[in-house]
């Protein structure tokens, strides 16, 4: 009986957590209005950290980000830089797939990411194959963008493997910053 009380109760805290996500349909009404698309077009500049599931600071970093807008595709190229000094290179390949859908890949991206837009928010989903040490780990994001009237678009990116939370990345863009 313990078994059936122990799988019942897990089965409801999984269906729970399943059903408390937020939804990017909710900000429609949000302003200003996110254009993925205008927003990276050229230069960008990003700060950001990932912290561990316990909120510990592990690492902190900046990107220089160049985008180019041709039609219904954008390509970033982003250029990371830790505060160890590691540098990584990550380009991404978005293409518009309808009125508020995006997809993307990249070379350390599993498959395709999926994103969609409304009002000031986006949310993208995706697995990114992450190096640590020796190994390569795939682990999930599920990465939410908000665009505020000041012209920074912060983005909140929740990491998890095997539906483990294992941390969470925190960035601040700002447009038209250069490189350096």
């Amino acid at each position: 009986m313990k078994r059936l009380q122990l799988w019942i109760l897990l089965v409801a805290a999984l269906a729970m957590v399943g059903c408390s996500g937020m939804r990017v349909q909710d900000y429609a009404a949000t302003t200003p209005r996110l254009d993925l698309f205008a927003y990276f077009d050229g230069h960008t500049r990003a700060w950001g950290m990932f912290q561990s599931r316990s909120g510990a600071l592990k690492r902190r970093f900046h990107v220089d980000i160049v985008g180019e807008v041709a039609g219904d595709r954008l390509t970033l190229t982003e250029d990371f830089v830790y505060d160890d000094g590691e540098k990584q290179r990550r380009v991404w390949h978005i293409r518009r797939t309808g009125e508020h859908a995006f997809e993307g890949t990249a070379a350390d991206v599993v498959g395709s990411a999926v994103g969609e837009a409304h009002g000031a928010a986006l949310n993208w989903r995706y697995t990114l194959r992450l190096p640590v040490g020796n190994r390569t780990f795939d682990v999930q994001f599920d990465d939410w963008m908000f665009l505020h009237e000041d012209g920074v678009l912060m983005n909140r990116a929740e990491v998890r493997k095997f539906g483990f939370r294992v941390g969470e990345v925190t960035l601040f863009f700002r447009r038209g910053e250069g490189r350096g």
